[in-house]
């Protein structure tokens, strides 16, 4: 029988359709009579709306209709919601301004939609939408997050513009531990604000069909179950059996195209409104002026050690800007998805963090690839390291001497999780001897006679993979549950249909799920298909995100796998005349044991649909069952990531002549997937760390509005990277896994400052670390 095993390098099954120019995307989808749109987007960031005139645009030809915020208030709709409920210090609610699905009033952020201009063709829409005339009182704008507390409220609901002031652990307790410790190393940094940039811009086509009342949605997303969740019981466009959101190729996300924007839902509604369907797709500019931007914190923090170098206690206070709105997911990140991963991999016994969350007059921030791990891994890591240089110990030695061990898991941190397996030192010491640490003096001496600086830095990062119990998560304030859901359909003639609540936007999903589930049923992995995204085939489904997707979509297919094979055990027991605990499955066949009677995987599936011969008394015909997975627990992928640099003194050039990845990312199906997932991780996190920085000017404008002032990595900007692994499986999913997709974001940013500095002989540098900042830095490090 031929079978693809767990832990082959499978290729992906997908990519026939993409490299072959056969994908469907969003853009691709055109329906019969469509109209398109076009958006009149804000362009100051603050300002009240006194008048807005349509007329012209109403006039102009082709012209559908214009509709705009003020009619949106009229029809009742509801604004979006964001799904994370945070309390602060004092127990009360964050405060929530309203984000409207198109701005009537007020613009709080440049770029920020108020109109949606509807026409036959693409052009006349947008030509239509310069004709629309706003008369605007323009409103001195807060930029700053370190000002915000200080400036004028953006929001009459938000004094102070503070969402929320949290905290988390022991203050006390830290407060002491840090102020009897033998040293104390203090800390500021700033962690850069990112814009995603996605390959495939958001897209959206809106089908309203009035003979039945049912909307349909083609859009970009990665949780097309939630898209629909949060347009029935939030904005109320129509009961949610009425909705359909199909969310079809999807070319890349990284978080941000988890969350529901006020395009895809003004264009729904303008279908339900009109009777027609809609097109829209952004452009790149409309990209980076309104997709959810990412990072954003301004933190100081402070790590007391002992005498013998053990951490003894961290304070962290950080400044998270959220922009104008709350989106969908942004409370959860600077707080839950961040102040509880600052124990790391160390027994630091006392933490406490607090978390002043502010808007401003900036896009949204949410969620982008790692939300709030990187924040909190970058943290960590660089106040590590900088204790390391300040007590003149070897990066490596102090990090071993605070290692959790093996010994210790469960451990139960003092920032709420619990870790229930791991092994740090061995990531640590394979990263090591592929880096060839050893050899690191003689390679810098090298660099030295040659007129060049050289530099190592290291990272030890976690993360919480997969999201925790739902009834965790709703005690901590999520407002969904986050659970997965999973189908497994044995077709008559033995292959298999897997329904997932999840969706791949470029994890190689269909690949992935197939070997699991052919790994289970002892086919070939050529006879499953893998369906996700849309709501109309799979009833219930949570999405794509925080790398949760085999561990907690995949076990949910797992579990209706088992399922499967459960009923098979019972038809096979009544095909060869014995009991169902009798039969064992193994390598697609059911075997009557202590006899030679077999029958296979694809004659109990047959049987199952042709019950000539079944026991109907006690089971139905068909084989098809379902299963919901609610995770145990978060799973903790860990690992090292190593960088060396060697700089060019006289032009700040840094050059990453080396990078090393050793992750845990417990049991791996698909090793292949598994490390283009680190690759694309690592690359993003270089491009963090020495070249991508959104940046406002005073008024609010967008200054990196395009790839001409915002600079994404290259094939050049990046070495061959050197990727292994270790593995802990995961002790609370029945597949093992941990998540893979984030960790290479996670852990690349502090290991390539670290070795940045390192090289320059200095404690820090911003990030991005341009090569004029790095420049400068060499020149303040020699006194020039």
């Amino acid at each position: 029988m031929v079978q693809q095993s767990i832990g082959e390098s499978v290729l992906r099954k997908e990519d026939q359709r993409f490299i072959t120019g056969r994908g469907r995307y969003t853009d691709d989808i055109n329906l019969r009579g469509q109209a398109y749109a076009a958006f009149v987007r804000a362009p100051m960031a603050h300002a009240h709306i006194r008048k807005i005139d349509v007329s012209a645009a109403m006039a102009a030809a082709e012209v559908i209709s214009v509709l705009t915020g003020e009619q949106v208030a009229e029809d009742g709709l509801g604004a979006l919601p964001c799904g994370w409920m945070v309390h602060s210090k004092d127990g009360s609610e964050m405060k929530q301004p309203a984000h409207p699905v198109l701005a009537a009033t007020r613009v709080n952020y440049a770029g920020e939609p108020i109109a949606i201009v509807v026409a036959n063709t693409l052009k006349a829409a947008r030509n239509a939408a310069e004709l629309v005339e706003i008369e605007y009182e323009e409103i001195d704008a807060v930029i700053d997050p370190r000002l915000a507390r200080t400036s004028p409220a953006i929001h009459e609901d938000a004094p102070a513009n503070t969402s929320y002031n949290w905290e988390l652990g022991d203050k006390s307790a830290t407060l002491a531990a840090i102020e009897s410790a033998a040293h104390v190393t203090r800390i500021s940094l700033v962690n850069n604000r990112l814009i995603p940039n996605a390959i495939e811009p958001r897209a959206a086509v809106a089908d309203f069909n009035p003979g039945t009342d049912e909307l349909t949605l083609y859009t970009t997303s990665q949780n097309p179950h939630l898209v629909r969740l949060i347009f029935s019981a939030f904005v109320q466009l129509a009961p949610e059996h009425k909705i359909r959101i199909i969310a079809p190729d999807v070319g890349g996300g990284f978080g941000s195209k988890i969350f529901v924007y006020s395009e895809e839902t003004a264009l729904s509604w303008a279908s339900m409104k009109l009777g027609i369907p809609i097109k829209w797709t952004a452009e790149r500019s409309e990209s980076f002026l309104a997709d959810a931007h990412g990072r954003d914190h301004v933190t100081e923090a402070a790590l007391g050690l002992d005498a013998e170098g053990k951490f003894v206690g961290l304070h962290v206070s950080t400044i998270a800007n959220v922009g104008a709105y709350l989106s969908t997911f942004a409370s959860s990140v600077p707080t839950y998805l961040y102040g509880t991963l600052l124990a790391g991999q160390y027994k630091t016994p006392n933490i406490y963090v607090e978390v002043d969350a502010v808007f401003t007059n900036s896009a949204p921030v949410d969620a982008y690839r790692g939300a709030g791990r990187p924040e909190a891994t970058f943290l960590l890591e660089r106040i590590v390291e900088t204790a390391a240089r300040e007590l003149n110990i070897d990066p490596v030695e102090l990090r071993r001497r605070n290692f959790i061990q093996p010994a210790d898991f469960p451990y139960q941190t003092p920032v709420a999780l619990e870790y229930d397996i791991g092994d740090y030192e061995a990531s640590l010491s394979r990263a090591l001897e592929i880096a060839d640490y050893a050899g690191f003096p003689a390679r810098k001496q090298a660099s030295i006679a040659l007129g060049r600086k050289r530099g190592i830095g290291f990272s030890c990062y976690i993360e919480a993979c997969g999201l925790a119990p739902s009834q965790v998560a709703g005690s901590l304030g999520a407002g969904v549950g986050l659970w997965e859901s999973g189908e497994v359909r044995v077709n008559p003639t033995g292959n298999v249909t897997v329904l997932t609540g999840s969706h791949s936007h470029g994890q190689g999903h269909e690949t992935t799920f197939a070997q699991l589930v052919a790994s289970k049923f002892g086919i070939s992995v050529d006879d499953v298909d893998v369906v996700h995204g849309d709501t109309g085939k799979m009833d219930f489904g949570m999405g794509t995100y925080g790398s949760r997707s085999l561990a907690v979509g995949g076990s949910a297919l797992s579990s209706a796998s088992d399922k499967v094979i459960a009923k098979g055990k019972k038809i096979a027991a009544h095909l060869m005349k014995g009991d169902a605990d009798e039969i064992d499955f193994d390598d697609g066949e059911f075997r009557l044991r202590e006899s030679n009677q077999s029958k296979t995987f694809q004659e109990i599936a047959f049987a199952a649909y042709v019950p000539h011969d079944y026991p109907l008394e006690e089971l139905e015909p068909g084989l098809t069952e379902k299963a919901f997975y609610d995770p145990k627990n978060f799973t903790y992928p860990a690992g090292t990531h190593i960088c060396e640099v060697e700089i060019d003194p006289e032009t700040g050039i840094v050059d990453i002549v080396k990078f090393t990845a050793v992750d845990d990312f417990g049991t791996i199906i698909n090793p292949m997937i598994v490390e283009g997932q680190v690759h694309g991780g690592i690359a993003q996190g270089i491009g963090q760390a020495l070249l991508e920085q959104c940046r406002y000017d005073e008024a609010g404008q967008l200054q990196t509005g395009s790839y001409m002032d915002y600079c994404m990595p290259r094939a050049d900007d990046l070495p061959s990277f050197d990727v292994d692994v270790t593995s802990t499986p995961c002790t609370h999913n029945p597949v093992g896994a941990k998540g893979c997709g984030e960790a290479g974001a996670i852990g690349s940013p502090p290991a390539v400052i670290n070795a940045i500095t390192d090289a320059i002989g200095i404690m820090d540098i911003e990030m991005p670390a341009t090569s004029e900042r790095v420049w400068q830095a060499i020149r303040q490090a020699e006194g020039r």
